[in-house]
């Protein structure tokens, strides 16, 4: 006869509970850590190959190129914020690596921006390509983002994700590479076309 064996719960933190933790000092303000699903997880932002802990030139060159667009959204009613958080359910508060917002930064003085407020996330991937691919597309199409732009380093590509599905899939797929243009989505909906080339190293 055969048993099986009970597999060990985890108990999930909610968005409120962090906040509590990085207040008492038990979670350190600024820590390289996001919340998914419930679990504290490292955000690897290095490069292929490289210590996890550290964080890639191409990926911190990329995320610079991302700010200069700053000003082009600023003249369609909207901004960029790089490596912040967005708050999408009780459980998920994570740190894209770019957030087309609406309006100006100082709209989210007093909250965290959430899914309605956002055109577009940007991850920039190298050793996390794998799971930017996975665990965060499945997240932010269940959010209903409606546009997910993964900069994918090793390929030297733009992955365009659209038409989120409430199963955490995307039902349109797009990849643009240097010479072709980008349509980033706004959060009215609009479109602002950029060429790959700013945004890939």
């Amino acid at each position: 006869m055969s048993t099986s064996l009970a597999q060990p719960r985890i108990a999930r933190l909610t968005v409120d509970q962090v906040h509590a933790m990085i207040k008492a000092g038990i979670v350190h303000e600024g820590a390289p850590i996001e919340l998914i699903d419930g679990v504290l997880v490292h955000k690897d932002r290095s490069a292929s190959g490289e210590d996890p802990m550290s964080i890639g030139k191409e990926h911190s060159l990329v995320v610079s190129l991302l700010g200069e667009l700053g000003v082009e959204l600023a003249e369609h009613g909207c901004h960029i914020r790089t490596q912040n958080p967005l708050q999408l359910s009780p459980y998920d508060e994570p740190e894209p690596d770019g957030a087309i917002l609406r309006g100006r930064p100082r709209a989210y003085t007093d909250r965290l921006p959430g899914a309605a407020d956002t055109g577009s996330v940007i991850e920039v991937s190298d050793s996390s390509l794998a799971y930017d691919r996975k665990t965060k597309l499945a997240l932010y199409a269940r959010a209903g983002i409606a546009q997910y732009i993964l900069v994918n380093l090793p390929g030297r590509c733009i992955e365009i994700h659209e038409q989120p599905r409430p199963d955490g899939s995307y039902q349109q797929v797009a990849v643009r590479r240097v010479g072709e243009t980008v349509p980033l989505r706004l959060p009215d909906g609009e479109r602002l076309p950029i060429l790959a080339d700013r945004i890939l190293p």
